[in-house]
């Protein structure tokens, strides 16, 4: 008896690469953090480069280039930040103020300085990372821009360093209690770790990984959703956190499933970038639809829906449909499905 023929498939898209906030070109000389003094002896260096960071966000002199300092000059801007009162005596610099990102490769050693943010954490009452989606608006006039805004247009080199500092600043400010007996912790390895001294345990900063996924059915129409957190207008791919002893590819379809009804099939790896709003690691896929019937929660998702390629490019240009910025991997894969840039 003769076997068919296999039906040759579609070749794979190409794995997402050059995702905005996943380029680096700096080593981070993980070897230097454990060194006595690294930090001073970087202070002390007046070849030393310095970016400034707070409420997830950077000093620019533009949109695509970091405003680069000396150890002093940064040292000059800590001590504005830290001041109180007329007449009062300022504020004590912390000991988790500088970061060592990492080195050139003519060995000149990188920072970051830490500035008190402008909106503090709340201690209670609402969720601490509401802020990380605080509008842009407000401190752009003053040089500051949020990372999530400006990631697409900072070249490789500033991209990868102003990541790490905006990921390590946000593990700081979560973090500055021991998690094990609740003592207040010290920085160590310039900035790597925090260390407990009542009970002597040890703590890194954390990633937490989250699927985000292009789910496509039978007729190559895209899975869209607009969260009920959302403003109006806004849509995106759908996303969530993989959950304590889940491989990701289960986390896609448990996800899919749990917000809009739809059941996924067949799942494919795209690439990853991170995401420190506070601190994600988000893993992309492509996801195959099995069925098309949407049935949104209603809590987390308010709306999802199929679209094609021009009913998506139709509703961008008319303003109904606003898509997420160009330095999330959501944008990559919605423009990798689509075929090339939309607007917006």
């Amino acid at each position: 008896m003769t076997r068919p023929a296999p039906v040759p498939s579609a070749p794979a898209p190409p794995a997402l690469v050059d995702l905005p906030l996943a380029r680096a070109s700096v080593d981070r000389a993980a070897e230097l953090r454990a060194l006595p003094g690294a930090l001073d002896d970087a202070r002390a260096d007046p070849r030393t480069r310095v970016l400034a960071v707070r409420d997830g966000g950077l000093l620019l002199d533009d949109d695509a280039h970091v405003r680069w300092l000396d150890p002093a000059g940064a040292a000059a801007l800590l001590a504005v930040g830290r001041e109180g009162a007329a007449g009062a005596a300022p504020a004590p610099e912390p000991d988790d103020a500088w970061l060592l990102l990492g080195a050139e490769d003519d060995g000149t050693r990188v920072l970051a300085v830490r500035l008190p943010d402008a909106h503090p954490l709340p201690a209670g009452g609402e969720p601490a990372d509401v802020l990380v989606h605080l509008p842009d608006g407000p401190v752009a006039r003053s040089g500051w821009r949020s990372l999530r805004v400006v990631g697409a247009l900072l070249d490789a080199h500033d991209a990868g360093l102003a990541t790490t500092a905006v990921a390590l600043d946000a593990w700081h400010d979560r973090h500055p209690r021991c998690p094990r007996c609740g003592a207040p912790t010290r920085t160590a390895q310039a900035g790597w770790s925090r260390v407990c001294d009542v009970d002597g345990s040890e703590h890194y900063p954390r990633t937490d990984p989250a699927v985000i996924m292009a789910v496509v059915d039978a007729d190559d129409r895209l899975l869209l959703g607009h969260a009920a957190a959302w403003p109006a207008g806004r849509w995106s791919t759908l996303a969530g956190f993989v959950e304590a002893g889940e491989a990701a590819e289960q986390a896609v379809r448990r996800e899919v499933h749990e917000e809009t009804g739809v059941v996924v099939g067949e799942v494919e790896y795209a690439g990853s970038q991170p995401w420190p709003f506070p601190a994600s690691l988000m893993l992309g896929f492509r996801g195959r639809a099995t069925t098309t019937d949407v049935r949104v929660d209603g809590v987390e998702m308010a709306d999802a829906r199929w679209f094609t390629r021009a009913g998506l490019a139709a509703a961008v240009d008319a303003g109904d449909v606003v898509l997420p910025g160009g330095a999330s991997i959501a944008r990559a894969l919605i423009e990798q499905w689509y075929g090339g840039p939309l607007p917006g």
